[in-house]
């Protein structure tokens, strides 16, 4: 495997997708590429724990 660049669907800005985290979604069986970087990850997560609680 190689790295990949993907574009975020949030923000537009371009993220590598490495061998290693290529590998890890192999691993635990996720079938779909992340759709947004990690920056934009986090955000939405924290956002989803503040709607939680």
């Amino acid at each position: 495997m190689e790295d990949k660049t993907l574009i975020c669907k949030d923000c537009g800005t371009e993220f590598v997708f490495t061998a290693g985290e290529q590998q890890f979604y192999s691993e635990k069986g996720f079938t779909n590429e992340p759709q947004r970087c990690s920056n934009c990850r986090r955000a939405r997560k924290s956002q989803n724990r503040n709607y939680n609680n």
